[in-house]
């Protein structure tokens, strides 16, 4: 939900912090179902989702990309091409764990989404190297055109018509805002 923060004051019992929302929907019977209840609470400055048309270029990309290099041995899925544009990308989290941790870290950052791949890259003394790349669903504008920029080019690479360059900054710029 969204809106703003449009009161701060101190509550005259309890001398806790009290604060006074003005939400951006009618929506008040979930509200009044909440009154009076423990809840969990997360504010958080507004930031604008991503164009659902750049990510859905970038899976338009993908699918053709994986359909024209998927041989009768080899099926490579949209997926497949994907994640290799994710890990040739490059935006990702170095970080060293105990052996015994490798298996369970990695569960738990694959789960957070497609993208959230985990490449181990050296052992030694009972730790683990690893690169936790995160998924485009966290990318902001440059590191989204990055990865539309990669898969334009592997498209074009293998002959399959592409969005002119103006059309892909358009997605680009809808993106950022």
């Amino acid at each position: 939900m969204q809106g703003q923060l449009t009161d701060i004051s101190i509550d005259y019992l309890s001398k806790k912090p009290k604060i006074q929302l003005l939400l951006n929907s009618n929506e008040i019977t979930y509200l009044e179902e909440l009154k009076g209840l423990e809840l969990d609470i997360e504010i958080d400055k507004h930031k604008e989702k991503r164009s659902l048309n750049a990510n859905a270029y970038c899976w338009v990309l993908c699918d053709k990309i994986a359909k024209k290099i998927t041989v009768p041995d080899a099926v490579v899925t949209k997926e497949d091409v994907y994640k290799d544009a994710i890990l040739n990308i490059g935006i990702f989290q170095p970080m060293i764990v105990e052996e015994k941790a490798f298996d369970n870290l990695k569960r738990i950052w694959q789960k957070q989404g497609l993208g959230f791949l985990i490449q181990e890259v050296s052992r030694k003394d009972k730790c683990v190297r690893v690169n936790c790349y995160y998924g485009s669903s966290t990318y902001n504008t440059k590191e989204m055109s990055l990865l539309i920029e990669l898969l334009v080019q592997q498209a074009k690479e293998l002959d399959i018509e592409t969005k002119s360059e103006v059309e892909i900054d358009s997605l680009l710029k809808e993106w950022d805002r």
